[in-house]
């Protein structure tokens, strides 16, 4: 199973290409330097088959690339970032 996650700024999400199938992306609204995560979805096909945490991951670290941060509002990517604490330093401080 070979995937791709690549950013599609027209749609303002990153996508996972698993075999080059479109399985599932991650949605964004970009404030300046930091993007805000609304909504991480995974088609019912690749569930349960570790797509959604290899997208989230590969998202990550093309933020970290780009310098930028990240509001984590979707619970699938704050539970991901919990759960990996080496992308703490990714989250926008707020306050």
């Amino acid at each position: 199973m070979s995937t791709l996650v690549e950013d599609n700024p027209a749609k303002h999400r990153f996508e996972i290409l698993v075999d080059d199938a479109l399985a599932g992306f991650t949605a964004y609204l970009p404030r300046g330097e930091v993007l805000v995560f609304t909504h991480t979805e995974v088609d019912r096909s690749f569930q349960g088959k570790g797509v959604g945490g290899t997208l989230i991951r590969g998202t990550l670290d093309q933020v970290r690339a780009r310098g930028t941060k990240v509001v984590p509002q979707c619970p699938f990517m704050a539970a991901f970032i919990d759960k990996h604490p080496e992308y703490a330093d990714l989250v926008a401080d707020l306050a």
